[in-house]
């Protein structure tokens, strides 16, 4: 770790998202540069850390990111200031929604599959998938690039305090959470899920689908087996940490 992050503001949390980042890009769950995570700094949720405009996941670094406003429209002409999209989505989502104090927004590729089909509900196929039992919000009125107008209607979607996923109808998918590594290893394992699903699909045979009773008994399992997400980032840290990898800096 770096000891100059000592003098940048919420430097923990800023080591945390560069992680993300990384393992983000690894894991291909990204697009370009044209996806953004953000995380509330402030009491209300409208001050967040994004990355900054057009840098891609994999070279993203703590002193990297930088501090959005969502209530001031002049962070629009700050260095490396959010692009349109990202100030409308994230902005809009940590302006009305306090509760998602960490968001995640990717074009990840079986979350993106599963967002483009009629029904593009994620069944409890298996335990990954239980997890998110009745806890997913769709969006199936894609209405363009997500500008201030239609970040807000994506916003409002995830009222539900319950609901910690949102299925983008033709566009891909928003994670929230409290924490990034909660809100991290809820999009690894959405992602998962949405893999395990899309391949059963293929194969052409029936299949066969958790009861309601049984999915909702392990939703509330793992809600309450507390501790893995945070565990998982700390490991991916040491992984980085290991390979000498200058996410920390």
């Amino acid at each position: 770790m770096d000891g100059a992050g000592a003098n940048i503001g919420n430097w923990t949390e800023r080591v945390d998202m560069a992680a993300a980042f990384r393992w983000t890009a690894r894991m291909d769950m990204h697009e370009g540069v044209a996806n953004h995570f953000s995380l509330s700094i402030n009491e209300d949720g409208s001050k967040f850390l994004m990355n900054p405009n057009m840098m891609h996941f994999s070279r993203i670094r703590a002193s990297d990111l930088i501090v959005v406003d969502a209530n001031d429209p002049e962070t629009l002409q700050g260095p490396n200031a959010p692009d349109e999209t990202a100030w409308g989505l994230h902005g809009g989502l940590h302006r009305l929604c306090p509760h998602a104090r960490c968001a995640m927004h990717v074009h990840s590729p079986y979350a993106t599959v599963l967002a483009c089909l009629k029904d593009p509900v994620l069944p409890p196929l298996e335990q990954n998938a239980a997890m998110f039992f009745n806890r997913i919000a769709v969006d199936p009125a894609y209405g363009g690039l997500a500008l201030e107008e239609e970040g807000a209607r994506c916003a409002k979607l995830l009222d539900d305090p319950r609901k910690k996923v949102l299925v983008m109808g033709n566009h891909g998918v928003m994670v929230i959470g409290d924490t990034v590594g909660e809100t991290f290893g809820r999009l690894y394992y959405f992602e998962r899920a949405c893999a395990n699903y899309i391949r059963a699909l293929q194969t052409g045979q029936p299949l066969n689908i958790l009861s309601d009773e049984v999915a909702e008994k392990t939703a509330r399992e793992i809600e309450e087996y507390s501790g893995d997400d945070e565990k998982f980032l700390s490991e991916l840290k040491a992984l980085l940490d290991a390979e000498g990898d200058a996410y920390a800096t």
